[in-house]
């Protein structure tokens, strides 16, 4: 998938550290998550739907 353009960005509560995810929302039909230290390594994507259910999901 390319993901050309995706504006990244990480949470506002990992504060200024790098050991977190990043996310990329603004590519039409999917999410991008890559890992913040390694920004040119893998990307895992996931359908818009999919991202919502994960992020409203009750913790376990």
């Amino acid at each position: 998938m390319e993901l050309t353009g995706a504006r990244w960005r990480k949470s506002s509560r990992s504060a200024q550290s790098n050991d977190c995810v990043e996310v990329a929302t603004n590519v039409p039909g999917v999410v991008g998550v890559r890992d913040s230290k390694d920004a040119a390594g893998a990307v895992l994507t996931f359908e818009p739907y999919a991202w919502r259910v994960f992020l409203t999901a009750p913790p376990r």
